[in-house]
C-alpha cells in the first residue's frame, strides 16, 4: 500500500482555503434568493466564470493552452463534466428529498474522496477515516437531516449521494490536472467543458436562461465572482500542493458558513444544534490535521 500525500496545508494554503469557504458559503443563500432556475444559475455561474477565466488564460498563458497534451486535456474536460454532473444531481435531489437528507448525503463528499484515494492505492489511515466520520457526522446534524423511506425520497437520497460522488471526482480529477497545469489554464477548460454540459441540461429541462429582471442577473454576477471565481478557483489552486481528501473535508466547513450568512441576511434561524454539530464538524477536521504529518512540495512549479 503506498502512503498517501496527504500534505497538511501550508500557511498560504490555509490563508487561501479560508478565504474559499467565506467564498463559497455565499453560495446557497444567493442561489435560494434569486429567481432564476437553479441549473440555469449552475450553468451562468461556470459560462461566465469560464468566460472569464478563459480571456486570462488567452492573455496570459496562451502557449500553455494550446500546448496541453492530450492527456492533461482529456483530464481537464473530464474534471468538467463531473463538476457538471455534481450539479446536475445535487440541484434536481433537493425536489425529491428534504434539504437536510440531501445536504447530509451531499456532505460524504469527503468520504468519496477517501475511497478514490484508496482505490488508486493510497494508504488513508486509519486515524483520517475517524475525523472523515467525525466530520460527517457533524455535518448530519448541521443540516437537520430528515430521511425518509418513500420511492420519491430514495431517488432524491440517491441523487445526493451520486452528487457528493461528482464532487469528489472532480477534485481528485483537479489534482491530477494541477501537477502541470495552472490554475488559470485548467478552470478556463474545467468551466467551460462544465457550462457546455449543464447548458445541455438546462436545453432538455427547458430551464429558461433569459428574461431575468436586473436583480437577478446582478445576484447571478456575485455568484459567479464569489463562489465560482474566488470560491472554485482558489480550492482549485491549493490543490496543487494540498490532497483532494483534505479540501474535500474542509469544505464541510461552508455548512455552518452558508448558515450563518442566510441568519444574518435571510432571517434563517439555525436550530439549537448548530453549536455541537459545528464542534464535532470542526474537532472531526482537527482529526485530520492531527493525523497528517507529510508535506509533499508541488510536482511542477507551474505558477
Amino acid at each position: 500500500m503506498t502512503s498517501h500525500p496527504h500534505p497538511l496545508p501550508s500557511r498560504t494554503d490555509a490563508l487561501l482555503i479560508a478565504v474559499a469557504l467565506t467564498a463559497v458559503s455565499t453560495s446557497g443563500p444567493l442561489m435560494a434568493a434569486t429567481a432564476a432556475p437553479v441549473l440555469a444559475i449552475a450553468f451562468w455561474r461556470n459560462a461566465l466564470g469560464g468566460g472569464v477565466m478563459l480571456a486570462a488564460a488567452l492573455l496570459t498563458a496562451r502557449d500553455e493552452l494550446r500546448g496541453l497534451t492530450s492527456r492533461e486535456r482529456r483530464v481537464a474536460l473530464l474534471a468538467g463534466a463531473f463538476l457538471a454532473l455534481h450539479f446536475a444531481t445535487w440541484v434536481p435531489s433537493l425536489s425529491y428529498t428534504s434539504v437536510g437528507s440531501a445536504t447530509a448525503l451531499v456532505a460524504t463528499q469527503p468520504v468519496w474522496a477517501a475511497l478514490i484515494s484508496r482505490l488508486q492505492g493510497f494508504d488513508v489511515g486509519r486515524r483520517m477515516w475517524i475525523g472523515i466520520g467525525v466530520s460527517v457526522l457533524g455535518a448530519v446534524l448541521l443540516t437537520g437531516a430528515d430521511f425518509h423511506v418513500s420511492g420519491r425520497a430514495l431517488v432524491g437520497d440517491l441523487l445526493a449521494a451520486a452528487g457528493g460522488l461528482f464532487a469528489a471526482l472532480y477534485m481528485a480529477a483537479g489534482s491530477e490536472v494541477r501537477r502541470s497545469v495552472s490554475t488559470t489554464t485548467y478552470t478556463a477548460v474545467c468551466y467551460c467543458a462544465a457550462a457546455v454540459m449543464l447548458l445541455v441540461a438546462c436545453v432538455v429541462g427547458r430551464q429558461a436562461l433569459t428574461g431575468y429582471d436586473g436583480q437577478t442577473w446582478l445576484k447571478l454576477l456575485a455568484i459567479t465572482a464569489g463562489a465560482q471565481l474566488l470560491g472554485h478557483s482558489l480550492f482549485n489552486l491549493v490543490l496543487r500542493t494540498t490532497s483532494p481528501t483534505v479540501v474535500s473535508l474542509t469544505l464541510l466547513v461552508e455548512i455552518p458558513g452558508a448558515a450563518l450568512i442566510a441568519a444574518l441576511f435571510l432571517d434563517q434561524r439555525p436550530s439549537l444544534l448548530v453549536l455541537p454539530a459545528a464542534a464535532l464538524l470542526l474537532g472531526g477536521l482537527a482529526l485530520v490535521i492531527r493525523a497528517t504529518t507529510q508535506r509533499t512540495a508541488p510536482s511542477i512549479p507551474v505558477e
